[in-house]
């Protein structure tokens, strides 16, 4: 409340007639008297105002974005169209569910998360409109064919140093990687790659002075990457070949561009290189190696070409608030898989001045850099990892889905488990369970704290008063949503098909 003068023009004489109501008349009567000691003419009076009050700034509009197919799960090629499903994240309300593609098989969101792409086995592509998807129609999916004979096989979004905000896409067809325009979805170069291997994937950052093209040649030989370099904005070149392990399948870039991570399923290690030099890294002194710039995932490493052969590396993430790397193992997919929590610090600034060999543009790895912190035991066949950035409400977390348990607790030990690791202390904080077929389209009232099917994606997303983490599965119409304050499940939203992934427009 504030309190006001206006200015008034009434001689004062006019003020004192007299009310016909007397509590009033005494009210003005004695409010006059004391206007009348100030003198005559121009006169001020007080006004109440009511000023409403200011609510706390609006939580900036994010969405998470599910893609699933309609077809049977033993038919999946079935033909029907596929659907996206997008979920506002603040009431965990559906906001549009446009048709796409028939059969999809992958998904990916641009670099800034303005732009879905979702592409098929066939070659053809869709690109749809994130900026704003309330209300996203089908006629608003854009459809572009790559060339012939292309077997797209995943899709990658970065906007390189000098270049384009571009749409990667390795094609096993053609062994070539295309780059699309991802404004326009135009297609403006197709690089070859080198040697005998069939590209699987592009490892990348915004701003990265250059991408990798992860190269498979089987499970028995050595894969390798491609240096994919900007020459101008619609022009790229492969600068260098650098060898990796064995069937290499993943990889992560650090978001200051210094580091990639390739993970070699075979081998069971992770080949580190230095991006600005274009190399494998130099590990420092004391770090566990298996090779050059070679990081093996196992306690004892044998030599060769698979030092820790069962251990399987399928997917990573980046865990930006304790400078860590988090890989997912595999295992042999009857045992427990296993979550290893690596360090990679670099030479920090402060450092430089006692450490010539520190460089801003291309600092030496610090000591600890590769040291595995702790190997965490997830379920039986785990897939899939996404870490949630430490937030004021939440601790940095890991969240793997597998696809069975291994635990001993869950009432069917054949069904997908989610496992929630706090990433500070590297402990297990609970394990979700999962249940599959009739029993979930029993549940999907969103009562039970459960996993719908046998998951494929996870999403985490950080956000107040809770954090969210989203997840889909390859035999299950529902995606399940799980609130990070307490952990659990809180709702199941129907997709109208077996989901395919699920991603988040925002962190």
């Amino acid at each position: 409340m504030f309190v006001t003068l206006r200015h008034m023009h009434q001689p004062v004489g006019n003020r004192l007639r007299r009310s016909k109501l007397a509590g009033i008349a005494v009210f003005t009567f004695s409010f006059a008297a004391v206007l009348s000691t100030v003198g005559c003419g121009n006169q001020y009076r007080p006004v109440v105002s009511a000023i409403g009050p200011v609510g706390p700034a609006g939580q900036p509009e994010k969405f998470a974005v599910a893609i699933s197919n309609p077809c049977p799960v033993l038919t999946p090629a079935c033909g029907s169209l596929g659907l996206m499903t997008v979920v506002d994240y603040a009431g965990d309300t559906v906001t549009a569910t446009p048709q796409i593609l028939a059969n999809p098989s992958y998904f990916q969101l641009n670099a800034n998360g303005t732009q879905g792409i979702v592409i098929d086995p066939q070659g053809s592509l869709n690109t749809i409109p994130l900026s704003n998807p309330v209300g996203l129609l089908t006629s608003q999916v854009v459809q572009t064919t790559l060339p012939v004979g292309s077997s797209p096989v995943s899709i990658s979004s970065f906007a390189p140093a000098s270049a384009l905000l571009t749409i990667f896409i390795p094609q096993a067809g053609t062994k070539t990687v295309a780059a699309l325009n991802a404004g326009t979805a135009a297609l403006y170069d197709t690089v070859g790659i080198q040697g005998t291997g069939t590209p699987a994937y592009v490892v990348g950052a915004t701003g990265t002075p250059r991408v990798y093209a992860i190269s498979q040649n089987g499970a028995s030989s050595l894969g390798q990457v491609d240096a994919i370099e900007t020459v101008s904005t619609t022009s790229l070149s492969d600068s260098a070949q650098i060898p990796v392990g064995l069937d290499p399948v993943y990889g992560v870039m650090t978001t200051d561009d210094r580091r990639a991570f390739i993970l070699n399923k075979a081998s069971g290690t992770i080949t580190v290189l230095n991006v600005p030099s274009n190399a494998l890294d130099t590990l420092p002194p004391g770090t566990t190696t298996s090779g050059p710039g070679t990081i093996p995932l196992c306690s004892n490493p044998t030599t060769g070409n698979a030092p820790c052969p069962n251990n399987n590396p399928v997917w990573a993430d980046l865990n930006t608030v304790n400078t860590g790397l988090v890989v997912l193992n595999q295992g042999d997919g009857v045992h427990a898989g296993s979550l290893s929590v690596i360090n990679i610090p670099l030479c920090n600034p402060a450092a430089q001045s006692t450490n010539p060999n520190c460089s801003s543009t291309n600092p030496v790895d610090a000591a600890g850099f590769g040291q595995i912190l702790a190997t965490v035991p997830v379920g039986i066949n785990p897939t899939m990892v996404s870490v949630l950035q430490g937030t004021e409400y939440n601790s940095p977390a890991a969240y793997v889905i597998n696809q069975a348990d291994s635990t001993g607790t869950c009432t069917d030990p054949n069904s997908g488990t989610l496992t929630v690791i706090n990433l500070q202390s590297d402990q297990i904080v609970t394990t979700i369970c999962g249940v599959s077929g009739s029993n979930a389209t029993a549940l999907a009232n969103g009562t039970s704290n459960l996993i719908f099917g046998h998951p494929n994606s996870v999403s985490a997303t950080g956000g107040q008063p809770t954090g969210k983490v989203y997840v889909t599965a390859s035999d299950n119409q529902y995606l399940n949503v799980l609130y990070t304050d307490t952990n659990s499940v809180q709702t199941h939203i129907p997709l109208q098909g077996n989901g395919l992934r699920v991603l988040v427009t925002q962190p």
